[in-house]
């Protein structure tokens, strides 16, 4: 069966599950608990009318693909992957997507009647729709930074270099991972790999933090001056607090500073179209996640102690504003 066909199989609009029967759909990752992709995909299923049931899987390094095995045999349906398994859920997919195969990682898979493991990855078109369509910035001539070269970074390099920047330069603390994503990229754009010490003296007008540090609570190890005046940083992690690398940013007085919340909800309903064949309207959503966020925020600045952490960073264009929904 071929891949629009297992997927009109499942999305069929006159042939919807009623509502006592749901679909079965998860997020798997490690570390997971953090994850806002349940209430994600619980608001895209009441704004289309999908009956579905989404909800967030621990998985511990080594028991990935034992994990979709037992999730396939309980009948589930389809899975969000998120760090640090997207290259292994691209070599379990029979029939990977046309963006899984050019990022060698997928963050989407889906099961279909033919028994066939459906893939592909929706984190480029997700970042692409924050930056440009969300955010407003224009990639064309930039000189662009990312950090990390994990699947995340996988999964985004070839649509930014769709944008046609003037460079994309890969900073990696193994310089060899590095050096392997500018080889497979090297194709379709200016690509260059650099450890972390030969970032020193350049500048870039855009900064994307491709690592898993954030969800540490660490920074990758960069120097001061790396961000061209006025230039944006974007971080693929979020949280309610600003990451340490949005920390960095507004040091270096970014234009343009945002974590990755809106990266997710945009790469999220990608893979809603590619589950149930509709795309959600991603506005409502990112307006109701932000209300939320800023919600959790009043209340810990209402309960927090003398002396306690400070209040978080202002994002987006203007460093004297809160951040508006968008």
């Amino acid at each position: 069966m071929k891949e629009a066909e297992a997927r009109g199989a499942m999305a069929a609009p006159g042939d919807r599950p009623s509502p006592a029967v749901r679909d079965d759909y998860a997020v798997m990752g490690h570390p997971v608990g953090h994850s806002q992709s349940p209430h994600i995909h619980t608001l895209f299923a009441r704004q289309t009318d999908q009956a579905i049931r989404y909800r967030a899987i621990e998985v511990s390094p080594g028991r990935f693909e034992q994990a979709v095995r037992e999730f396939r045999r309980a009948g589930g349906k389809g899975l969000s992957v998120t760090v640090p398994f997207k290259s292994e859920a691209y070599r379990l997919a029979q029939s990977p997507g046309p963006q899984a195969r050019r990022a060698g990682a997928a963050n989407t898979l889906w099961f279909g009647p033919d028994g066939c493991c459906y893939a592909d990855n929706t984190d480029g078109t997700g970042l692409l729709r924050d930056l440009r369509d969300n955010l407003g910035l224009c990639i064309a001539g930039a000189r662009v930074l990312v950090l990390g070269a994990g699947g995340a970074v996988r999964g985004v390099l070839g649509p930014l270099l769709d944008e046609r920047p003037a460079r994309v330069v890969i900073a990696n603390r193994t310089l060899e991972r590095a050096r392997g994503l500018a080889t497979a990229f090297a194709a379709q754009g200016e690509v260059q790999a650099v450890g972390y010490p030969e970032l020193q003296g350049r500048q870039f007008e855009l900064v994307v933090n491709g690592t898993s540090l954030s969800l540490q609570g660490r920074l990758p190890p960069l120097a001061d001056g790396l961000l061209a005046p006025g230039g944006a940083c974007y971080d693929l992690a979020y949280g309610d607090q600003p990451t340490p690398f949005m920390r960095w940013a507004e040091r270096q007085g970014a234009g343009v500073n945002e974590d990755g919340l809106g990266m997710l909800i945009e790469q999220a309903a990608e893979a809603f179209l590619l589950w149930r064949g509709v795309r959600p309207d991603t506005r409502p959503v990112a307006e109701a996640l932000r209300r939320g966020r800023e919600r959790r925020m009043r209340g810990d600045r209402a309960t927090a102690p003398a002396g306690g952490p400070p209040d978080r960073a202002t994002r987006g264009r203007n460093a004297d504003k809160r951040p508006t929904e968008r």
